[in-house]
């Protein structure tokens, strides 16, 4: 315990220095609304250079789902004075690597380059962002990419689409029920006139953050950003339904059958997220606990999940796992799940993960336990400020859900704080069956007709 206690304290001794570094971001507001958010960080001569969208599967509508992730892919097809695939060549000549990401809550683009590059990558991508074009015939193309990336990733992903059928079962108006990749049947009926619409309708300063972190100086990239960015003309961001999640009112269940190995089951607890981290509300602190909770379930080799679940000669699983969903735009789930031990049914590992919740609630967790997941946490953040792309990757998750550049250091802060007692009390108070959804995975037999896929050149991930 005492060795635990000093770990601790040496490892929030090395934090200091990247947490002060982190507080020396300058954020700043460009003529037409567009945020600039730019980190020093001089340990090496690169930087990254990234573009995020307060736009994600969540903002879509029902027939069009998949449409932003698409639009990512069309990002790469051109602008007025690039064709397909320009954008990458110049990119990977300067000495860079690029991609893109989709996700529920966001859109975002990326350039590794070296720190003297920088202004050549931030020219292509405002011209990029601001002029996108391209033909009809590269969606053509592009669609069918996408569509193969559905089969290969989620068609045929057993896991991959039990939980595609959970969020779709546990949600009812939440947008997050609609997947990310997009329904098939959207995909086959979506047309390039989709894909533009999304563009003109999201793709507007106000909705965006330039995010640059590496050996750069704050006020050489303002001026870049200025001479790029700000001449895109301002546009307002569109106003967003609420579209709230009602309460839950009664266990659902799903069941999916699908080639597999083994069965797999997933629980699915509604949980509150992490809002505010300046006036924090109770439902705040309970996000956080929970957090911990997970971490205390299955954030390190040996711990409970693992201890209960798929050790010693009675063991009810191969494998078994928690996490919590602390951060995002929309509603957030604690989901456990496991893979039954040969002999064993996913009925057993449900019973056994609802156990060890219900265990902690009447029982509490060591004083240990709490030390060694805090601890873990705080290393995690050391370890992470190694990386100029995960810098970059946090200011922007945390630009996109409205929250202070600070934010990683109240939350440590914060962390230090939750008691034993708080996280007893969420395991008590949030894992009720009128909150849950279990999905459960039925293994059949493989098909021996079904193709091999393998994802065609051009997409992106």
């Amino acid at each position: 315990m005492k060795r635990l206690i000093l770990l601790l304290i040496a490892l929030c001794a090395a934090l200091a220095s990247p947490l002060q570094a982190q507080s020396r971001a300058q954020q700043y507001t460009l003529a037409n609304g567009m945020t600039l958010i730019v980190q020093p960080d001089r340990r090496a001569p690169t930087a990254v250079h990234m573009v995020w969208l307060r736009v994600g599967s969540m903002d879509e509508v029902d027939g069009t789902s998949g449409v932003a992730h698409v639009l990512e892919h069309m990002l790469f097809k051109g602008t007025k004075t690039l064709k397909a695939g320009e954008f990458s060549r110049r990119v990977a000549a300067l000495g860079g690597r690029e991609n893109a990401f989709t996700s529920l809550d966001y859109t975002g683009y990326f350039q590794q380059i070296p720190a003297t590059r920088l202004e050549d990558v931030m020219k292509l991508e405002a011209d990029r962002f601001a002029n996108n074009r391209w033909p009809d015939a590269e969606f053509t193309k592009e669609i069918e990419v996408v569509k193969e990336e559905r089969r290969l990733r989620t068609d045929d992903n057993p896991r991959a689409l039990l939980y595609e059928t959970l969020m779709a079962t546990a949600y009812t108006a939440s947008p997050y029920r609609r997947p990310i990749i997009g329904w098939m049947s959207d995909l086959d009926a979506m047309t390039p006139e989709d894909a533009r619409d999304f563009y003109r309708k999201w793709y507007v300063p106000a909705n965006a953050v330039i995010v640059v972190v590496g050996d750069v100086e704050p006020a050489q990239v303002k001026r870049l950003a200025d001479k790029y960015y700000s001449k895109i003309p301002a546009r307002p961001v569109p106003a967003r339904k609420p579209r709230s999640e009602p309460p839950q009112a009664g266990l659902k269940r799903v069941e999916l059958k699908a080639p597999a190995e083994q069965a797999y089951v997933s629980l699915a607890y509604k949980v509150p997220g992490l809002r505010n981290v300046e006036t924090p509300t109770p439902e705040d602190d309970d996000a956080l606990a929970l957090t911990v909770l997970s971490a205390v379930l299955d954030g390190y080799s040996g711990a409970r999940l693992d201890r209960a679940l798929t050790q010693g000669a009675d063991r009810v699983a191969d494998s078994a796992g928690a996490s919590n969903g602390l951060l995002g735009r929309g509603p957030q789930m604690f989901i456990l799940d496991g893979v039954p031990a040969p002999g064993k049914t996913a009925a057993q590992v449900e019973a056994a993960l609802r156990e060890q919740v219900a265990r902690i609630a009447r029982e509490g967790v060591s004083a240990a336990e709490l030390e060694r997941v805090k601890t873990q946490w705080v290393a995690g953040e050391v370890y992470k400020r190694d990386s100029l792309f995960n810098q970059a990757r946090e200011i922007g998750t945390y630009w996109v859900l409205g929250l202070p550049l600070d934010t990683n250091d109240r939350l440590l802060t914060r962390l230090r704080a939750i008691t034993a007692e708080q996280v007893q009390a969420v395991a008590a108070r949030y894992f009720g069956e009128d909150q849950l959804t279990v999905a459960t995975l039925l293994p059949q037999p493989p098909d021996p007709n079904r193709p091999r896929r393998v994802l065609p050149a051009g997409g992106r991930h």
